[in-house]
């Protein structure tokens, strides 16, 4: 689903995907990085249901 131009104009934009995870984990926000279909830059979304977070790499086992 596109993201809306009003929505994404009234959204804060961060450069990259870890520059937006950064600001969700100093401010403890549920959240997830998204990067918006209009824009280019990365947002932040409170939808979390139905949405797949990556889980954190561990180290490989060889």
């Amino acid at each position: 689903m596109r993201t809306r131009l009003r929505i994404c104009k009234e959204k804060v934009r961060f450069a990259d995907h870890a520059a937006a995870l950064a600001v969700a984990a100093v401010h403890g926000y549920r959240v997830r990085p998204y990067c918006c279909d209009r824009c280019g830059s990365f947002h932040l979304s409170g939808r979390l249901k139905g949405k797949r977070i990556p889980r954190p790499s561990s180290p490989s086992l060889k």
